[in-house]
């Protein structure tokens, strides 16, 4: 193989983006190159490139990425399910990878958390083999990355968001024990929130709450489970707690998940629980992150406190089967409503830092 394929480039934080190009090599053992057809922006993107969390630089940011397979390197022949893979298929893959032993993985089943993980859109761009990120032509997948095959019936739109926000809330969810009938509340209404919302509802619960100070985001919260939306601008954190736990009787919710990545939330999502209540971190992954809670109130109303980083994956299949289940039910190809291409990189940034798109999809 002798070509060459462009990438945009983030080359410090908050710097223009720079489009280059480097050298497409054949695949090694282990590994898949793939076109890409379609990324989106998460928020995390938009963290790393504004410097408020730690990112090799020069690099290629996202992980939110599905493409078609180019080439198959030796020991690559079936995806998480089982099913075979070949030149052509579309695919997801886990936002992650980490090959070798671990403790973690073999022992405690998480992955996840495996020692020398690695993942895309966090890799230096100068390192072979260059393209380990999603805004650009070409994405390598590296060995211990799990590769799932994409149904011909689901959108570039539906599934482009599946390995990171819909799998993370898979997780989430799951963290949360949601049980039928219960009543649960989402701290924060983008994308990790509106599917939370919809996980929710299809994991039993009676009544889901959403939480945001967006009037556009509170609108499709309600459009993709949501039974009742608050605007946490409106409101004293008094107040808010008092109309949540009002709408959550007889004793407040049972479940309360933060999606929104802003720690002062934390101490009022704990007061609106019930005695007995279960309390799930999920957007608040920022170094310094923190806020202060009373260990005799928690100890008191028998609060359960977890956080979720990544996920397993299983939740990756998990996220495709929901989706795929549901998607008569909740609009998700609307869900990333705009397009760029790779030289709009900072005008999509900018649009989707704002807050003027949900989700941006970018297309090489």
């Amino acid at each position: 193989m002798n070509r060459t394929g462009r990438a945009v480039v983030y080359p410090a934080p908050n710097a223009p983006f720079e489009v280059r190009e480097y050298p497409v090599r054949d695949v090694r053992a282990g590994e898949v190159l793939v076109r890409i057809s379609m990324s989106t922006i998460c928020r995390s993107d938009i963290h790393s490139y504004q410097g408020r969390r730690p990112n090799p630089c020069p690099g290629i940011l996202g992980h939110e990425i599905i493409g078609v397979i180019e080439q198959l390197g030796d020991g690559i022949r079936e995806d998480l399910r089982g099913d075979s893979l070949a030149p052509g298929d579309r695919i997801t893959w886990t936002e992650y990878f980490a090959d070798g032993p671990s403790y973690y993985r073999d022992v405690h089943d998480m992955p996840q958390k495996a020692p020398g993980l690695r993942k895309y859109g966090h890799d230096h761009v100068d390192d072979d083999p260059h393209f380990l990120g999603g805004f650009a032509d070409y994405c390598y997948i590296l060995p211990g990355t799990g590769i799932l095959k994409l149904p011909d019936a689901l959108t570039d739109e539906e599934a482009t968001p599946l390995n990171c926000g819909v799998a993370t809330m898979i997780s989430v969810t799951e963290a949360a024990e949601i049980a039928v009938g219960e009543t649960v509340v989402v701290q924060g209404l983008g994308l990790l929130g509106i599917y939370g919302c919809a996980i929710a509802k299809s994991r039993g619960a009676g009544r889901v709450i959403g939480l945001d100070a967006v009037p556009a985001r509170r609108r499709t919260a309600e459009r993709f489970g949501a039974d009742l939306t608050f605007d946490v601008g409106a409101a004293s954190e008094d107040d808010l707690v008092s109309a949540v736990r009002a709408a959550s009787l007889p004793d407040g919710p049972d479940v309360v998940l933060e999606v929104c990545g802003v720690p002062s939330v934390v101490p009022a999502g704990v007061r609106m629980l019930r005695v007995g209540g279960r309390y799930v971190l999920g957007g608040v992954i920022n170094p310094g992150s923190t806020f202060e809670l009373d260990g005799h109130d928690m100890i008191r109303k028998w609060i359960t406190l977890k956080g979720i980083h990544n996920y397993h994956p299983r939740h990756l299949v998990q996220a495709l089967d929901f989706v795929m289940a549901n998607r008569s039910r909740y609009p998700f190809a609307e869900i990333v409503d705009s397009r760029f291409g790779l030289d709009e990189l900072d005008e999509a940034f900018e649009k989707a830092a704002n807050h003027r798109v949900l989700r941006a999809a970018i297309v090489p």
